[in-house]
């Protein structure tokens, strides 16, 4: 009987291959015209729209609506979440504004402190600013623009070996995977970093079917751009992005060894140069590394953004580690079925289980094949990808949050695509459909437990997800007793019993606003959010100058908790900054050319709000907790004599944490005992260029009120 083929490899591969390659240089540049007698510019366009020749005709029209359709989920109400995380919007600002800010990504235009993070998705983002000036459009355009580009480069991928339609359906799957979603209309940098992976992989494939070192300095390139956008996480894809390329490239052992230690000393030279440069600065002529207890990008690298990471032993950190197998901790409980949790699971779980069977019978049919066999290297790439990223986040102790899962999405995504390939190519042979109904029967399963996890759409979706699925993997058991024009809509249903939930929590996404340092994807009281543990102080933390953290949010007049009211961030001024009023922006403003920084304040949140409201430079004492020693007190004072600073806002900051600094407290006693105290709208400020009298108590009857 006649039934739809999904992919155009398998026993043509050879013949597909051939037109390919002969498709790939047909309109080279520098050739005069393609056949016919055609310009070249007509062409690139006719290909551009048509495609690779050994596609279907409807395959580029379908990615190019793909593509589209993601841009417009991802853009059509992208500034509703306004700055999302002040933290990185406020370091944009001052990137946008001094060059020595934008380099190394410092907090304040004043470069007073870096960001917890190396800078390369602050540069993207700058930039955009620097040519639409500073908006929420201009900070989250590029995220999304990035979100469209990793689809693409995803379907690119998986389709150069498995077809058209495994790459289409690895590219949907991406698409609307809900954390993807979030983060790819946020501003942390895990976008760029996903993006980045996904390239390297891209290139990794390249490579094995080329032998080509080119191709593998390309990869050791863009996993050391990765470096530069969130440290040692990029590292987690490289041991099997190496491990395809020695077993498969079809050129001797000793060009394959030479070939991955010159990727290596690619990555090392694209990331470290901007490593020295730092290391090498006096640190007197730089900011201080925000997130270091010692001044040092390597001590961040390796201590606060690495081994704490994965042991919970993160010096100046808010909250507990979680404790390996299954115990508590700040930040969740660990174990190999974290990725299931109720905090994690709707943000990326989905589909694991699918793609987790797809890639073991891809691997095992794949088992006898030679050993240039690139099918299997492309498993090993994404398999090893999923796999290693998974158990790392599922056992870390230390920080972690959910929105990190989104470096897993591409991974998945193209596993579910190469593997229902693969499986339907062997659809005659018991292996092929029973892979194949497993796979849809385990995301139907799992779509209806997380779906049972929320009231947001009632019964109806998960009811009819389970049904829907359960029926297609029945059917598809049966597929050679079904009529062929029933097949198609046999695989669709399977497909969306298998996307119908994570779509319904993505719309769910793109429709709310997210702001704040942790946010979720999904419908509301989805994940955990607010504080890590739950609400409520960490580690029963206090701020500099007693009581709760933050006190009263500067700028708003009210107390630390309120905050704004959307998804994420919580305790304002805290997880999530709080925009300044009128009357404290134009406190802050007046005369701010006499000053370096126009306040200074305890905790980056607090800072970033007073500085996106004025956009002048805000000192961040402390970092983004409040706990690294920047400055130290005796550095506050000199700033202070010498006038560089004209008010310290109350509050803020977590105080001290895990074995960090002091120093935040210290200044904050200091300013209290010495300087007069302001309230404006409401909220608190020292005024620094006003000292009291001497032996006068710090914000007692001395205090006066602005309006």
């Amino acid at each position: 009987m006649n039934t739809m083929s999904l992919t155009t490899t398998g026993p043509g591969a050879s013949v597909a291959t051939a037109r390919r390659s002969t498709d790939d240089h047909r309109d080279a540049p520098g050739a005069p015209a393609t056949g016919g007698g055609r310009p070249a510019s007509t062409g690139r366009l006719r290909r551009l729209w048509r495609g690779h020749a050994d596609d279907p005709g409807w395959a580029r029209p379908a990615l190019l609506g793909l593509l589209l359709a993601t841009l417009v989920l991802y853009t059509w109400n992208l500034t509703a979440s306004g700055y999302a995380n002040s933290f990185y919007s406020a370091a944009v600002q001052a990137g946008s504004q001094s060059w020595k800010a934008f380099f190394y990504g410092s907090s304040d235009a004043a470069s007073s402190i870096t960001v917890d993070k190396p800078p390369a998705s602050l540069w993207v983002m700058a930039l955009s600013v620097r040519v639409l000036g500073l908006s929420s459009f201009a900070i989250l355009v590029p995220q999304a623009l990035m979100g469209v580009a990793t689809v693409g480069v995803v379907y690119a991928t998986v389709r150069r070996q498995f077809g058209a339609v495994a790459g289409l359906v690895s590219g949907v799957v991406l698409a609307l995977t809900p954390v993807a979603a979030l983060m790819f209309t946020f501003n942390n940098p895990d976008a760029l970093l996903t993006l980045l992976m996904a390239l390297g992989a891209w290139a990794t494939v390249r490579a094995v079917e080329k032998a080509s070192a080119r191709w593998m300095v390309l990869v050791g390139v863009l996993i050391g751009l990765g470096f530069l956008t969130k440290t040692l996480q990029v590292l987690l894809v490289v041991p099997f992005f190496g491990l395809a390329y020695l077993i498969a490239a079809p050129t001797t052992l000793r060009r394959r060894i030479t070939h991955s230690l010159m990727a290596i000393g690619a990555l090392v030279v694209s990331a470290g140069w901007w490593v020295a440069i730092v290391e090498l600065v006096p640190a007197s002529m730089r900011p201080y590394i925000g997130g270091s207890q010692d001044n040092s990008f390597l001590e961040l690298t390796f201590g606060y953004n690495g081994l704490g990471r994965l042991n919970g032993d993160e010096t100046g950190s808010v909250g507990g580690g979680g404790v390996g197998g299954g115990g508590g901790g700040g930040w969740g409980s660990t174990g190999l079925l974290r990725m299931f949790s109720t905090s994690v699971g709707g943000q990326i779980s989905w589909l694991i289980p699918s793609a987790l069977v797809l890639l073991v019978v891809g691997l095992f049919l794949r088992g006898r094949r030679p050993r240039t066999d690139r099918r299997r290297a492309a498993y090993l790439v994404w398999g090893g990808w999923l796999v290693v990223t998974m158990l790392t986040f599922s056992l870390m102790a230390g920080i972690f949050h959910e929105y990190y899962t989104v470096a897993l999405a591409p991974a998945v995504a193209a596993l579910v695509g190469m593997g229902a390939a693969e499986a339907w190519e062997n659809r005659s042979r018991a292996v092929g459909t029973v892979t194949l109904a497993v796979a849809t029967a385990a995301a139907s399963v799992w779509g209806f437990v997380l779906l049972s996890r929320t009231t947001a759409y009632g019964d109806w979706l998960r009811v009819s997800v389970l049904a829907v699925g359960m029926a297609a993997a029945l059917l598809v058991l049966a597929v050679h007793w079904v009529h062929a024009r029933a097949v198609p809509a046999v695989l669709v249903a399977a497909l969306l019993a298998g996307v119908a939930g994570p779509a319904a929590f993505t719309l769910s996404t793109t429709a709310q606003a997210h702001t704040g340092s942790i946010v979720t994807a999904g419908p509301a009281g989805t994940g955990r959010g607010g504080m890590p543990g739950g609400g409520g102080a960490p580690g029963g933390g206090f701020a500099p100058g007693g009581g709760m953290p933050g006190g009263t949010v500067p700028g708003t007049g009210t107390g630390a908790g309120t905050g704004t009211a959307t998804r994420g961030g919580g305790m304002g001024g805290l997880l999530d900054a709080s925009t300044p009023s009128t009357a404290v922006v134009s406190a802050l403003s007046q005369d701010s050319s006499r000053y370096t920084w126009v306040a200074a304040a305890v905790g980056s949140q607090t800072a970033a709000g007073l500085q996106l409201g004025t956009q002048l430079p805000v000192m961040a004492i402390g970092g983004f907790n409040g706990s690294d020693p920047s400055p130290t007190l005796a550095q506050f004072q000199s700033y202070v004599r010498e006038g560089r600073i004209h008010w310290f806002a109350a509050g803020g900051g977590f105080g001290r944490q895990n074995g960090g600094s002091s120093t935040a407290s210290e200044i904050s006693a200091w300013v209290e005992q010495g300087y007069t105290a302001v309230t404006i709208d409401g909220s608190t400020f020292y005024d620094l260029t006003q000292p009291l009298t001497s032996g006068a108590a710090g914000s007692g009857s001395s205090g006066t009120t602005a309006s």
